[in-house]
């Protein structure tokens, strides 16, 4: 079993190499909106990437499943109907996110 320091390095890592792979700022901007936001559906998530970004909604969708299920630092809450899904940072993550992408 990992210690709760091991598991924020590996997270930590996970984080890095996601971002070092950002080629026109866009993975940079959609954890910021996070960072910032806390909890967002994948509908209003686009809105705000399609403000700055040529994106389409399954693009988003994909960059935010894999932040919640491969690096680890999303929430994913779901209404009775499983209609909408909100995804939220969760917060033990949010100083690391806040430090990997610069906003204070």
């Amino acid at each position: 079993m990992r210690s709760a320091a091991d598991l924020k390095k590996e997270i930590e890592r996970r984080l890095k190499a996601y971002l070092k792979r950002d080629k026109n700022g866009i993975r940079h901007e959609l954890l910021t909106i996070f960072v910032h936001t806390k909890s967002l559906s994948i509908a209003r998530t686009h809105e705000l990437l399609a403000a700055k970004f040529s994106v389409s909604i399954q693009s988003v969708a994909s960059m935010v499943g894999t932040i919640a299920s491969k690096i680890g630092i999303l929430r994913i809450i779901k209404d009775k109907d499983n209609a909408t899904a909100i995804y939220e940072l969760k917060d033990q993550y949010t100083d690391l996110v806040r430090k990997m992408v610069g906003t204070v």
